[in-house]
């Protein structure tokens, strides 16, 4: 059984939400603020209650196919009675009828709890002003898109993510060339050195985050990135009232590949920026070993913008944490050909000076 969750303000019987601004939970009736140790309290309290035994014998022939049923999940909100109807991957949303924000409960119960959480640090507010400022400066952004654009959705999501902490030993071979050129009255010449280049050492790569949910995607999550992970607290189901949370549902096996990659390109960039000096260097390979590999699960702030304009859907996102703001904009193809037209004409002019002072 599934169970729904909601933490309640003993002063008014309001459903209380995690506030980005104070960090702590907060009563939107009544303006009651709690600390997260008094949460984490409740929620043992919570946890050692047993669950209801209301039976009815209920005709059971009429039931979802397996192919129907397999992703969704029907919960019931305490607050009001309404159904909740969601994926099994969502762990956090709001009631469609009451707006009050619930915490599946049941949903969190799968292979791996949460080790840790950056909470929310900017609003919704901040959210549609990092939008307005995205559009800032872009020349070739069409002028009408920005009035004309509608927001369909503004979300904050807790996105899972697992975090790979790792020693890296490597060695990179490179080939690299140096050219030397002179003349004398006949000749022009041209002399090229071949060299064998090695490096090696050693790197330590503390959290390397790679996204752990299909529903976001892993180009966006990337770009929003850093995340400062000193703000990391512990897991506490609190943090995800008022937010949307999902669990991942691309596991840490699955995701090694993509952390491999991440550590690879980031080690042969490091040794390949202390080669230094040659006319061309060329890598011709690498042989990295991992010591010390560890995984952390944890759930980081997104804020995700759906917006509409002229019936395409655009998708942005923005750091919960940091601001970082990212997305794709439409092009204003008039404005780039006029943008063309114009550097081609500044060549054209400045080609025409140099020739008259060579001239």
């Amino acid at each position: 059984m599934t169970n729904l969750q909601q933490f309640k303000c003993p002063s008014c019987g309001g459903s209380i939400e995690f506030d980005s601004n104070i960090q702590k939970m907060r009563c939107p009736y009544c303006d009651t603020e709690f600390d997260m140790a008094s949460i984490r309290e409740m929620e043992e309290e919570l946890a050692s209650e047993g669950s209801d035994e209301l039976n009815w014998n209920l005709d059971t022939s009429n039931q979802w196919q397996d192919e129907e049923g397999n992703n969704m999940v029907v919960y019931v909100c305490q607050s009001c009675g309404g159904e909740i109807a969601t994926d099994r991957t969502t762990v956090a949303s709001s009631c469609p009828f009451c707006d009050n924000q619930v915490v599946m409960s049941g949903n969190l119960s799968g292979e791996l709890r949460p080790d840790y959480v950056i909470p929310f640090k900017l609003n919704k507010a901040a959210a549609k002003e990092g939008l307005y400022n995205h559009f800032k400066g872009k020349r070739l952004l069409p002028k009408v898109f920005k009035s004309e654009n509608h927001i369909d959705e503004v979300k904050g999501v807790y996105v899972p993510f697992w975090l790979f902490d790792a020693e890296v030993n490597g060695r990179v071979h490179y080939r690299g060339t140096r050219v030397r050129k002179w003349s004398n009255r006949d000749f022009d010449f041209i002399e090229t050195s071949h060299f064998d280049i090695l490096r090696g050492g050693s790197m330590a790569f503390d959290k390397v985050p790679v996204d752990g949910s299909t529903k976001m995607p892993e180009d966006l999550m990337e770009s929003i990135e850093p995340y400062n992970y000193r703000d990391n607290q512990k897991f506490s189901s609190a943090f995800l009232a008022g937010f949307v949370a999902n669990k991942y549902d691309i596991g840490a096996k699955e995701s090694e590949g993509r952390a491999n990659q991440r550590i690879r390109a980031t080690t042969e960039q490091a040794f390949r920026n202390t080669v230094q000096g040659y006319a061309t260097v060329t890598q011709t390979s690498s042989n990295l070993k991992l010591s010390n590999g560890q995984v952390k699960y944890a759930l980081l702030p997104v804020w995700r913008l759906n917006t509409t304009w002229r019936g395409k859907q655009y998708v942005f996102a923005m750091n919960g944490q940091t601001g970082k703001f990212v997305g794709d904009l439409p092009l204003d193809k008039g404005a780039l050909v006029r943008y063309f037209a114009l550097f081609t004409g500044i060549i054209s002019v400045l080609s025409f000076v140099a020739m008259w002072f060579i001239g």
